[in-house]
């Protein structure tokens, strides 16, 4: 079966990508980087710059837009400041990526970025941190449909012999058992199609809550307050969050037609996404204040109709990006265990595990906000921001001089350093208090 042109393949494909994803065998997701590992991946590069940037915001733009408002909440007014500051500090690391491939032509993939760095030790720690982001936020997934079905639906529960259940758990597992059989599906290119949505969901989200607060009687009347200085720590690690798409970096660059254009197109889409993120949290703190929940569609009157639209948008789009973000971490599994990767069975059984462990997650750790602030805090601002720092460090040999690139560098490892330990803490501290 011939591979279909690289061009049609950056719209399709999955945008959180694995180093193994590719050589499945009879798997029909032609990722990019099948085709890059070909001697002939440079006369494949035909992705035009307009759909290099569509893909760009398409991985950045998430969930994370939800949160935002809650974070500014968190935070303070000033604290917004800081969400243009790590989305600084995000482009500069997309930039050291680019850097690194240019100096080594068969990097293709994050991975390799760990493993010409630091060796093979590199390379499984670059994987460990992107498969385990995944799985929390796949598992974030199922939380955020609890939270909103149950928002929507309030009364909805039962009882098994005097045992109740409530509604939100009820609403995981239902979700879960809707997700499930898009993880058994061999052929995901679907699932891909609807995956791109995400550009569109987000600009439908922004304009419904816009709606809400011009026209439905919310209004944008609350005046917050300029700093909470306990709440900083929250709104970093949910502001990193929003950043987390570096690892599909390489396969928009090796796809890109006209490499020189990628640097713009990173500021493009970095540029776009933070105003898109910065809108949504200015206008969800001024219609809400200090009451916002951790996702902005809880505190929407759910009767209004453009609030019921931004809702069942956030609803649609988890569920049809599930087993995307999942897939990474099947086809790593299925590596540990070559004989069996082949058999129907042994791939059922691999994908209904982890949904049943990412609901056992999502029932033991319901809190949305702080599960996200634990990935944007650790594992986000680790794989997004220092490590990419670390490895252009040691590809390139800037270590050994001390200049404004050093300096730069340096600055950007601190903060991701003071953020990974004062989110992460604060995160932690939150979930455990709240069991």
């Amino acid at each position: 079966m011939e591979a279909a042109p690289l061009d049609k393949l950056s719209l399709t494909s999955p945008l959180i990508l694995d180093e193994g994803q590719y050589d499945e065998p009879g798997s029909n997701i032609k990722l990019v980087e099948g085709l890059e590992s070909n001697p002939r991946h440079q006369s494949a590069a035909t992705t035009s710059t307009l759909k290099t940037c569509f893909n760009g915001l398409n991985a950045l733009s998430g969930v994370g837009i939800l949160t935002v408002p809650y974070a500014l909440a968190s935070g303070g007014w000033l604290s917004l400041a800081l969400l243009f500051l790590i989305a600084a500090a995000a482009f500069y690391s997309g930039l050291l990526i680019k850097r690194c491939m240019d100096m080594d032509s068969n990097i293709r993939t994050y991975p390799d970025i760990g493993e010409r760095a630091f060796g093979k030790k590199g390379r499984i720690l670059m994987s460990i941190f992107m498969n385990l982001e995944l799985y929390l936020v796949a598992t974030g997934f199922l939380i955020l449909e609890g939270d909103n079905l149950h928002n929507m639906f309030p009364n909805t529960g039962f009882e098994v012999e005097g045992f109740r259940i409530g509604g939100k758990e009820c609403f995981i597992v239902i979700v879960a058992l809707v997700v499930l059989p898009t993880v058994w599906l061999d052929n995901l290119s679907l699932l891909s199609y609807v995956s791109a949505s995400g550009v569109l969901a987000s600009a439908i989200s922004l304009g419904s809550i816009l709606w809400t607060g011009a026209f439905d009687g919310v209004g944008f009347h609350q005046k917050g307050s300029p700093v909470n200085l306990s709440g900083i720590p929250t709104a970093v690690s949910l502001y990193a969050f929003c950043y987390c798409a570096h690892p599909v970096f390489p396969t928009l660059y090796t796809s890109m037609k006209n490499k020189k254009q990628f640097s713009n197109v990173l500021l493009v889409c970095f540029i776009l996404c933070t105003i898109c993120y910065a809108s949504m949290a200015v206008f969800g703190y001024l219609m809400f204040g200090s009451t916002l929940q951790s996702q902005i569609t809880l505190n929407l009157p759910t009767h209004k109709i453009s609030s019921k639209v931004a809702i069942y948008t956030t609803l649609v789009n988890p569920i049809s990006k599930f087993a995307l973000m999942v897939a990474p971490i099947m086809n790593a599994a299925k590596r540990w265990f070559p004989s069996y990767k082949n058999t129907r069975f042994f791939n059922l059984l691999i994908g209904t595990t982890l949904v049943i462990s990412s609901v056992i997650v999502a029932l033991a750790v319901p809190f949305f906000a702080y599960l996200m602030e634990l990935v944007g805090a650790f594992l986000s601002v680790t794989a997004a921001i220092i490590m990419p720092c670390l490895c252009y460090l040691k590809i390139s040999g800037a270590y050994r001089k001390i200049g404004c690139e050093m300096l730069i560098i340096g600055g950007i490892i601190l903060l991701g350093a003071a953020v990974v330990i004062f989110g992460t803490y604060t995160s932690l501290v939150e979930i455990i208090g709240h069991l």
